[in-house]
Parts: structure tokens; sequence; C-alpha cells
């Protein structure tokens, strides 16, 4: 089977971010980058599932040629192959998912997998929008992995799985109220929780690997997709500072303070 799973490159969340001070985004000089760890989980899922159904992993991202990094550490993770789409201005999530929807109909994947979102804008849209322009089963928020084989097993909630004939996944999947299963017939869609997996580091060899592996560059014109934005971001601004606590000499000050001055009593 063929599995693609996307890999976007994100501001590493250890790094300080600072708005720009005319709010027209952020400042880039000095930050660290990486992938996003949604798309990490859906990479590691991808492998996981191959090495038990055999087949390959195809990982796909989208931006200017920086990308690249995050696209070899896919491939040194495991993954078969890379395809780059050239695009270094700014993307909206319905161009992100037109793109990734063209290059599924080039691949034709059995199974794509996504991170549910990414941490840079938390939109959480292009799954939802990829499966209902391809016209794809989707599961969203898969979080757990166990077994789909027998009737007693089922009883175990099992999550993001393929049937023995390849031609059915479960899921189980996040909701405010607990857990839902779903069942979808293959191709579909799936994005990823954090709760899945834990996304396997590349080693040396897997690095000394990826460099040999192939990396296909295409572009929005090729794919035959229009890039301008329909989202404009009018302007960013940094959250307000965070006011210092204080200590109160007794529980009725605490609780007179939470009532009339945080109001949340």
């Amino acid at each position: 089977m063929k599995i693609l799973v996307t890999a976007k490159r994100v501001e590493d969340p250890e790094s300080k971010i600072k708005v720009k001070p005319d709010g027209t985004g952020i400042v880039q000089e000095g930050l660290k980058y990486k992938v996003n760890p949604f798309d990490a989980i859906a990479v590691e899922e991808g492998l996981r599932l191959i090495a038990k159904h055999q087949g390959e992993v195809v990982v796909v991202s989208i931006g200017g040629k920086e990308v690249q990094e995050q696209l070899r550490h896919a491939l040194a993770m495991g993954a078969n192959r890379a395809i780059w789409v050239n695009q270094a201005g700014e993307l909206d999530q319905m161009r992100v998912a037109e793109m990734l929807q063209k290059i599924a109909q080039r691949e034709k994947p059995d199974l794509i997998i996504l991170g549910k979102q990414s941490i840079d804008d938390d939109q959480n849209q292009v799954g939802q929008y990829l499966a209902e322009w391809l016209g794809w089963p989707q599961a969203t928020f898969a979080s757990k992995v166990e077994s789909f084989e027998s009737e007693q097993e089922k009883n175990k909630v099992p999550a993001l799985v393929l049937s023995s004939d390849g031609k059915k996944l479960r899921v189980v999947r996040e909701v405010d109220g607990g857990l839902a299963v779903v069942d979808c017939q293959l191709p579909a869609v799936v994005t990823t929780d954090l709760r899945l997996n834990d996304p396997r580091y590349a080693t040396l060899p897997g690095i000394m690997k990826a460099k040999s592996k192939p990396l296909e560059e295409l572009t929005p014109a090729k794919l035959g997709v229009e890039v301008t934005p329909q989202l404009q971001i009018l302007k960013m601004s940094s959250p307000p500072a965070r006011k210092a606590g204080i200590i109160v000499p007794d529980v009725a000050s605490l609780v007179d303070k939470l009532k009339n001055e945080a109001k949340v009593l």
C-alpha cells in the first residue's frame, strides 16, 4: 500500500517568538525550525503501518527551499521518498489542501495521514478540506493504536489500524465526551492527535540514507493551483504581559479577590 504523509516546517516551540514592531509577522532571525509535531506523529504512524502491511511512505511539504530540511528528516526517519512543492509565498489552508488534493490524484495513495493542525497557526482545517474535495472518508484526531484482528480484540478500543485485507481502517478519536470509534473504507484521510505515538529519532544510518532518497520538486503552477490566498492576516500582536502574582494573608482574602477582582466566583 501507499501512504501519503505531510511534514510542515514550523518554528521550534522552544524558540522565543517575537512579533515585528509593525505587526506584519514574526521576527524570523535566530529562530529554529522543525517538523510540525503533529506531522511527525503522522510520519511515524505511516512507518508503523508500512512495517506491518508493506508498501511505501511518501512525505510531502510545501514551502521554499528550506523545507527540504524537514523532508530529509522524515526520510531519515524511514520515509521512502519525498515531494517538495516549491512555493515560498503565503498560503491559506484552502490552497494547501488543494495542492495536497492534486498530489493525491497523481500519487493515488491508499491512505493520507496529516497532523490534526500545525502549531504555528493552529487552524485544524487542511485535513477536512482535503477529505471533502477528494470525496474520501475522514477520521480526525486519531489518538491511540491497538489491534483490529478479532472480535475479542475489538473490545480493547482499537485505533489507527488496518484490517487484515487492507481495505478498512479503524480509528479511535478523541472527542469532548471521551472516545469515538470510526470505521472507514480506504482510501481515507486521517489526522493525528498527540497521544497516537511517540515519533522515532532519526538515526545516523537513516540520515546518511536520506541523502540518496528521491526528492521530487513540484510547483503550484505544475499542479494547476492558483496560490493567491483567500485569507488575509491584517495584523499580529503580542499577548499582553502576564501580571505578577500576589500572596494573600488568608483564605478569606483569597475568596474576596477571586470574587470581586478576578470575578471567577
